[in-house]
Protein backbone atom coordinates (compact mmCIF):
# COMPACT_ATOMS: atom_id res chain seq x y z
CA UNK A 1 0.00 0.00 0.00
CA UNK A 2 2.89 2.59 0.84
CA UNK A 3 4.16 1.99 -3.23
CA UNK A 4 0.30 3.07 -4.05
CA UNK A 5 0.55 6.28 -1.66
CA UNK A 6 3.65 7.24 -2.90
CA UNK A 7 2.59 7.13 -6.51
CA UNK A 8 -0.55 8.94 -6.25
CA UNK A 9 1.68 11.10 -3.68
CA UNK A 10 3.60 11.81 -6.84
CA UNK A 11 1.06 11.83 -9.27
CA UNK A 12 -1.16 14.99 -7.68
CA UNK A 13 2.84 16.68 -7.50
CA UNK A 14 3.08 16.47 -10.70
CA UNK A 15 0.37 18.66 -11.52
CA UNK A 16 0.64 22.30 -11.85
CA UNK A 17 -3.22 23.08 -11.15
CA UNK A 18 -2.97 21.07 -7.69
CA UNK A 19 0.27 22.29 -6.64
CA UNK A 20 -0.77 25.94 -7.25
CA UNK A 21 -4.01 25.28 -5.29
CA UNK A 22 -2.33 23.30 -2.69
CA UNK A 23 -4.12 20.33 -2.82
CA UNK A 24 -3.28 17.28 -0.39
CA UNK A 25 -3.58 13.68 -0.41
CA UNK A 26 -4.84 12.96 2.70
CA UNK A 27 -5.99 8.65 2.40
CA UNK A 28 -5.58 6.30 -0.56
CA UNK A 29 -7.20 2.65 -0.21
CA UNK A 30 -7.50 -0.24 -2.45
CA UNK A 31 -10.38 2.11 -4.35
CA UNK A 32 -11.50 5.00 -2.08
CA UNK A 33 -8.91 7.74 -1.61
CA UNK A 34 -9.49 11.79 -0.16
CA UNK A 35 -8.17 15.27 -1.04
CA UNK A 36 -7.80 18.09 0.93
CA UNK A 37 -7.74 21.76 0.04
CA UNK A 38 -8.09 24.58 2.60
CA UNK A 39 -10.36 26.93 1.66
CA UNK A 40 -8.81 30.91 1.11
CA UNK A 41 -9.90 34.05 0.14
CA UNK A 42 -8.60 33.75 -3.43
CA UNK A 43 -10.72 30.93 -3.88
CA UNK A 44 -14.03 32.62 -3.19
CA UNK A 45 -16.41 34.02 -5.67
CA UNK A 46 -18.41 37.75 -4.73
CA UNK A 47 -20.53 36.59 -2.22
CA UNK A 48 -17.64 34.99 0.09
CA UNK A 49 -18.69 31.48 -1.14
CA UNK A 50 -16.01 29.12 -2.33
CA UNK A 51 -16.76 29.25 -5.84
CA UNK A 52 -18.31 26.29 -7.67
CA UNK A 53 -15.25 25.69 -9.82
CA UNK A 54 -12.86 25.04 -6.51
CA UNK A 55 -15.65 22.81 -5.75
CA UNK A 56 -15.45 21.09 -9.46
CA UNK A 57 -11.71 20.83 -9.80
CA UNK A 58 -11.38 18.62 -6.07
CA UNK A 59 -14.20 16.41 -7.36
CA UNK A 60 -13.49 15.99 -10.39
CA UNK A 61 -9.45 15.20 -9.08
CA UNK A 62 -10.90 12.88 -6.78
CA UNK A 63 -13.11 11.00 -9.26
CA UNK A 64 -9.87 11.17 -11.67
CA UNK A 65 -7.67 9.26 -9.05
CA UNK A 66 -10.40 6.85 -7.85
CA UNK A 67 -10.84 5.53 -11.21
CA UNK A 68 -6.72 5.12 -11.68
CA UNK A 69 -6.34 2.87 -8.40
CA UNK A 70 -8.85 0.20 -10.51
CA UNK A 71 -7.29 1.01 -14.05
CA UNK A 72 -4.17 2.18 -13.64
CA UNK A 73 -2.36 5.23 -13.54
CA UNK A 74 -2.74 6.71 -17.49
CA UNK A 75 -6.17 7.54 -17.17
CA UNK A 76 -8.37 10.84 -17.68
CA UNK A 77 -12.16 12.04 -16.64
CA UNK A 78 -14.35 10.95 -19.83
CA UNK A 79 -17.77 13.12 -18.35
CA UNK A 80 -19.12 13.66 -14.60
CA UNK A 81 -21.75 15.07 -12.98
CA UNK A 82 -22.10 17.56 -10.18
CA UNK A 83 -24.33 18.87 -7.63
CA UNK A 84 -23.68 21.49 -5.25
CA UNK A 85 -25.82 21.35 -2.09
CA UNK A 86 -24.77 24.14 0.11
CA UNK A 87 -22.42 26.93 -0.20
CA UNK A 88 -18.43 26.28 1.57
CA UNK A 89 -17.54 29.63 3.13
CA UNK A 90 -14.46 28.60 5.58
CA UNK A 91 -12.48 25.50 7.14
CA UNK A 92 -11.37 22.63 4.23
CA UNK A 93 -12.85 21.00 1.55
CA UNK A 94 -12.41 17.45 1.94
CA UNK A 95 -13.01 15.07 -1.59
CA UNK A 96 -13.41 11.86 -0.79
CA UNK A 97 -13.89 9.64 -3.65
CA UNK A 98 -14.75 5.91 -4.86
CA UNK A 99 -14.62 3.12 -6.79
CA UNK A 100 -18.03 1.98 -7.85
CA UNK A 101 -17.89 -0.47 -11.10
CA UNK A 102 -14.87 -0.88 -12.40
CA UNK A 103 -14.58 -2.38 -16.62
CA UNK A 104 -11.02 -3.14 -18.39
CA UNK A 105 -11.15 -0.20 -19.88
CA UNK A 106 -13.47 2.38 -17.69
CA UNK A 107 -14.77 2.93 -13.99
CA UNK A 108 -18.04 4.57 -12.70
CA UNK A 109 -16.58 6.94 -9.41
CA UNK A 110 -18.70 9.42 -6.93
CA UNK A 111 -16.95 11.88 -4.79
CA UNK A 112 -18.88 13.66 -1.43
CA UNK A 113 -17.00 16.90 -1.22
CA UNK A 114 -17.40 18.40 2.28
CA UNK A 115 -16.38 20.96 4.30
CA UNK A 116 -14.71 20.79 7.93
CA UNK A 117 -15.26 23.54 10.07
CA UNK A 118 -16.07 24.26 13.54
CA UNK A 119 -15.20 20.54 14.75
CA UNK A 120 -18.23 19.28 12.40
CA UNK A 121 -18.25 18.33 8.35
CA UNK A 122 -21.02 19.47 6.01
CA UNK A 123 -21.63 18.13 2.74
CA UNK A 124 -21.43 20.39 0.11
CA UNK A 125 -21.25 18.78 -3.32
CA UNK A 126 -21.90 14.84 -4.91
CA UNK A 127 -19.81 14.09 -8.31
CA UNK A 128 -20.14 10.74 -10.39
CA UNK A 129 -18.48 10.26 -13.10
CA UNK A 130 -16.65 8.05 -15.68
CA UNK A 131 -12.82 7.33 -15.78
CA UNK A 132 -11.33 5.87 -18.89
CA UNK A 133 -7.79 4.34 -19.32
CA UNK A 134 -5.86 6.28 -21.72
CA UNK A 135 -4.57 4.53 -24.76
CA UNK A 136 -0.86 5.36 -26.27
CA UNK A 137 -0.22 7.16 -29.33
CA UNK A 138 -1.43 4.66 -32.22
CA UNK A 139 -4.69 4.34 -29.60
CA UNK A 140 -3.90 0.97 -28.57
CA UNK A 141 -5.15 0.79 -24.93
CA UNK A 142 -2.09 1.17 -22.24
CA UNK A 143 -2.19 -1.75 -19.35
CA UNK A 144 -0.09 -0.91 -16.16
CA UNK A 145 -0.48 -1.11 -12.89
CA UNK A 146 -1.37 1.84 -10.67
Amino acid sequence: MTDLVDRARGALMAQPFSMLLGTELMHVGPDELTLRLLVRDDLKQQHGFVHGGVISYLADNALTFAGALALGPRVVTGEYKINYLRPALSGTLMARARVVHAGRQQATCQCSVFVMEDGGERLVALAQGTVSRMGDANGETVHSPV
